[in-house]
């Protein structure tokens, strides 16, 4: 399955997830079917990371013990493996530990806020294709995270749970 993701993070654009399947991608690139094209292809970096089975991993840094905790709670009870990170340092150390599927940050920390984690994300050949959502209390963070590239969702405080359970859900399963 091929997946396409918009950030819609333009103003005239919203959110948009298309998914094609491999094969028909296939054929209407080379005409064969794709069971003929995947016997030719060569075999996998034998150094590629995999993805380990079970739950997503999801990273959840905010400076917030209550937010942390209500975010734990929800993700734990859909099933998914939730590390929690106090600031932008901790999330750091978190990520040179483990691998997530989805990193979800609040904007306003100490030591390093949530734009600096960003850009460290996104400036780390291990982690820069990491899905990262920002979540914020403030209009004004609001407005000058829409300047920043590459994020997968923005979510104001308070943030509808089923909303963002949904597109975590849905990062998350792009990654597996």
């Amino acid at each position: 399955m091929l997946n396409a993701l918009s950030d819609g993070l333009s103003s005239y654009a919203l959110p948009f997830l298309i998914a094609v399947p491999l094969a028909l991608l296939v054929w209407f690139c080379t005409g064969r079917r794709g069971d003929d094209v995947l016997d030719d292809a060569p075999a996998t970096r034998s150094g590629a990371a995999t993805r380990p089975a079970g739950p997503a991993a999801i990273l959840i840094v905010d400076d917030s013990a209550v937010a942390r905790a209500k975010l734990g709670k929800l993700f734990e009870a859909a099933g998914l493996k939730v590390t929690l990170a106090k600031d932008g340092v901790d999330a750091l150390e978190q990520l040179g530990r483990q691998r997530f599927d989805v990193m979800i940050t609040d904007l306003e920390m100490p030591n390093k806020n949530g734009f600096e984690l960003i850009e460290a994300v996104q400036g780390s050949l291990d982690t820069e294709d990491l899905p990262v959502i920002a979540i914020t209390g403030h209009d004004e963070m609001q407005a000058r995270v829409h300047q920043v590239q590459g994020l997968y969702g923005i979510f104001k405080k308070p943030w509808n749970d089923r909303e963002l359970l949904k597109r975590v859900e849905t990062l998350a399963a792009l990654r597996k």
